[in-house]
């Protein structure tokens, strides 16, 4: 892997973002784990127990990491671009949300 991709734009970055996303498996423990992170965090809000709002970012990292590190056999790109990966990760819960990426 020594020619790694350099990303400078979201734009850019989403099309290969989806490329390692191309499991099944590792799309739904994405979005699993997405929804549990948002129902943590109305946990943590509607409760006010604050230590619930890493809970719900760490859990929400550990199933998708789990889907590249088992499932895609590669590595996350939140190591490289954390910015532009967090953000594709709501985007491809959009997807799925409104059909236009399956699950």
């Amino acid at each position: 892997m020594g020619s790694e991709r350099q990303f400078t734009t979201f734009a850019h970055f989403y099309p290969f973002y989806l490329g390692e996303h191309a499991n099944r498996t590792s799309r739904r423990l994405h979005f699993l784990g997405a929804n549990l992170a948002i129902l943590l965090l109305l946990v943590a809000l509607l409760s006010r127990q604050w230590w619930l709002l890493p809970v719900a970012l760490v859990q929400g990292y550990l199933f998708a990491w789990a889907g590249h590190f088992f499932f895609e056999l590669n590595r996350p790109a939140t190591f490289r671009y954390p910015l532009f990966s967090f953000l594709a990760d709501w985007c491809l819960w959009w997807g799925i949300i409104t059909g236009r990426i399956g699950l």
